[in-house]
């Protein structure tokens, strides 16, 4: 896993599928519980949870990472919409993966400056906007092929000069739901800030949608 998932020159483990979470979400029979699972309500369908960490240092470039794309992870905090995947040369945008949610649950203790997820507030809007817009008269099944970066680029323009950002420091015990097309990203790690050798650890699940395209592109 050190292997496949270590990027950004030991500073960031991807871990994508590395937690070996029930479907559930349950880990060595302890269930997800509390608030968070409320809202969400009872799942079967759960992949295995990505175990993001980050370590002192975050951001370095990534492998093949070209000058603007690490420019905009150090300036930016690599904000993304998921499942928009990057295809082709020049890289494009596609909408590959449909979430239900992405819930985040911190499993170390830090510092606030240790590379808190950061959200844009309000940004789920503006990019559910920005899909209906692009892909809402299409049929669902041409929407993995139509080329969305030139408006997913405009709008994820206009979240940064009209949305609030805010980072979000988080401890275990507590968790964070985000809206599906909510605009997010990983803060620069801070000098001074504190981390466990383990690094800032968080446990990311966001399924697959099982809802029709049209419920999922336009349900609140």
């Amino acid at each position: 896993m050190i292997s496949k998932w270590l990027q950004c020159q030991g500073t960031w483990f991807v871990g994508v599928d590395a937690l070996p979470s029930s479907p559930n979400g349950s880990v060595s029979g302890v269930p997800l519980a509390g608030p968070a699972k409320d809202r969400i309500g009872a799942r079967d369908d759960l992949h295995p949870a990505q175990l993001s960490i980050m370590y002192p240092g975050y951001p370095q470039p990534r492998a093949g990472e070209k000058e603007a794309a690490f420019r905009y992870r150090l300036k930016r905090d690599a904000a993304h919409m998921d499942g928009l995947i990057a295809d082709g040369e020049p890289k494009r945008r596609y909408l590959r993966e449909r979430h239900d949610w992405i819930l985040g649950l911190p499993l170390t203790e830090t510092s606030p400056g240790a590379s808190p997820l950061v959200v844009w507030e309000g940004s789920h809007l503006i990019l559910q906007s920005c899909m209906i817009e692009a892909l809402g008269h299409l049929p669902e099944a041409d929407w993995p092929y139509i080329d969305i970066t030139d408006v997913y680029q405009t709008a994820r323009k206009r979240v940064f000069e009209t949305c609030r950002r805010i980072p979000l420091f988080t401890r275990p015990g507590e968790a964070v739901l985000l809206n599906r097309f909510l605009l997010h990203g990983v803060a620069p790690w801070q000098p001074g800030s504190v981390a466990p050798r383990e690094g800032r650890m968080v446990a990311y699940l966001r399924p697959e949608s099982r809802k029709s395209g049209d419920d999922w592109i336009r349900q609140k």
